[in-house]
C-alpha cells in the first residue's frame, strides 16, 4: 500500500511539472495578440463556389497560419447585411470584412462611426466626384479590388481561339459597372485574336437578385447556343449554374468565373477566370496582425496574381499547346504594359 501511495505521489508531481512545460513543436496557446476577424458574406453565402468561398478560404488560412479568430455571418435579405457588419463592429473586432460590392455604402458609413476598427470590402465600389476624380475610402477602410478585365481578356482570347463558329457569348448577372469590366475585357480579348468574331452579350437583370437566378442563366445561354455560339463566359454568380446546365444540354462549352468551376460541368468547362479573393482577404488580415494596416485602394491584377485562368489536368485536352502559348504571351504583354485592357464598355 505504501509503495502504491509513493507511485501515485510521483505521478502527481510529474503531472504538475508537465503543466508548466510546453513540448517542442506543440501548438502554443492562443495569444492575446491574436487578431479577431468578422466576415459577412454576400448573396449566395458559403458554398457559392465563387468569391464567398474564396473569402472563406482566405480566412481559414489566416486562422491556420496566424492564429486568427474568425467569425462568419451569412445574412438573409436587405438590412441583414448592414446589421451583420454593425454587430461585428460593436463587438470590437479588429477587422470587419464585407464580401461583395453591395456592402460599399454600409462599410463606408460604419468606418466613419468606428474609426478605431479596421474594415475591408471585397469588390468595394470606389466613388468619383463630378470631375471624375476618385473619392478615397475612409482611412480605416481597405478597398480590395480586382482587375477583372485582365483575366477576362485572356479567357476571351481563349474562347475565340478554341471556338469554331466565330460566335462567342457572355452572360452577366447584374447589369452594372463591375460586371461591365468582365464584359469589356472579354470582348477585347476576343477581338485581339479574332477581329471578325461576334460577341453576344446579355444580362440576367438589374438588381442583385440577378446573381442567383439559374433559370434565367440557362434561358440566356440556350438562346445564345441556338444562335451559333459555341463558348459562353458567365460572370453571374449562381446564375451561371444555369449556363453550365445549358452547356451540358447542348454539348457546348462554358467558362466559369471567380473560382475554378470545373466540377459544375466536367468536360464542358473550358476554363474559369479566377480571382484571388482568398489571397486578398488573407493579406488584409495579415496587415492587421502585423500592425501595418492602412486604408486605401488595393488593386489585384495579373501582375499581382489577383486574376488569371485555370489550366490543369482537367482542361488541358481542350486547350491545344499553341493556344496555351498564345495566351501566355498575351498575359506577359499585359503585365509588361504592351497591351492596355479596357475596363469599360
Amino acid at each position: 500500500m505504501r509503495k502504491l501511495l509513493i507511485l501515485v505521489g510521483a505521478l502527481l508531481i510529474v503531472h504538475v511539472v508537465l503543466l508548466f512545460v510546453s513540448p517542442s513543436g506543440a501548438a502554443a496557446p492562443a495569444s492575446r495578440a491574436a487578431v479577431n476577424v468578422g466576415i459577412v458574406f454576400d448573396l449566395g453565402g458559403r458554398g457559392d463556389k465563387s468569391f464567398n468561398d474564396g473569402a472563406y478560404l482566405g480566412a481559414e488560412r489566416a486562422a491556420r497560419e496566424m492564429g486568427a479568430r474568425v467569425r462568419f455571418i451569412e445574412p438573409g435579405e436587405g438590412s441583414d447585411r448592414e446589421s451583420g457588419l454593425r454587430l461585428l463592429a460593436a463587438e470590437g473586432m479588429d477587422l470587419v470584412i464585407g464580401v461583395g460590392f453591395i456592402f460599399t455604402d454600409d462599410l463606408t458609413q460604419l468606418a466613419k462611426e468606428y474609426p478605431n476598427t479596421h474594415f475591408a470590402g471585397v469588390d468595394y465600389s470606389v466613388a468619383t466626384n463630378k470631375d471624375g476624380k476618385v473619392i478615397p475610402p475612409p482611412p480605416n477602410l481597405a478597398a480590395l479590388k480586382f482587375r477583372e478585365e485582365q483575366g477576362s481578356f485572356l479567357v476571351g482570347a481563349l474562347a475565340a481561339l478554341v471556338g469554331k463558329s466565330k460566335k462567342v457569348g457572355f452572360v452577366g448577372g447584374m447589369n452594372f459597372p463591375l460586371i461591365h469590366k468582365f464584359e469589356a475585357g472579354y470582348i477585347a480579348g476576343v477581338k485581339r485574336v479574332c477581329p471578325d468574331c461576334e460577341v453576344i452579350s446579355q444580362y440576367a437583370g438589374v438588381t442583385p437578385e440577378a446573381f442567383r437566378n439559374p433559370g434565367k442563366g440557362k434561358e440566356l445561354a440556350l438562346s445564345q447556343y441556338q444562335q451559333g455560339v459555341d463558348v459562353i463566359f458567365h460572370a453571374s454568380g449562381s446564375t451561371g449554374l444555369g449556363v453550365f446546365e445549358a452547356a451540358r444540354q447542348t454539348n457546348k462549352l462554358a467558362i466559369g468565373v471567380d473560382a475554378d468551376q470545373y466540377d459544375e460541368a466536367p468536360g464542358f468547362v473550358l476554363t474559369s477566370m479566377v480571382k484571388g479573393v482568398d489571397n486578398a482577404v488573407f493579406d488584409a488580415i495579415r496587415r492587421v496582425k502585423e500592425k501595418r494596416f492602412q486604408g486605401g485602394i488595393y488593386q489585384y491584377g495579373l501582375a499581382e496574381g489577383g486574376v488569371g485562368y485555370v489550366y490543369d489536368q482537367h482542361n488541358e485536352r481542350l486547350i491545344p499547346p499553341t493556344v496555351r502559348a498564345r495566351l501566355e504571351q498575351l498575359r506577359r504583354d499585359i503585365i509588361e504594359g504592351r497591351i492596355n485592357v479596357p475596363s469599360t464598355r
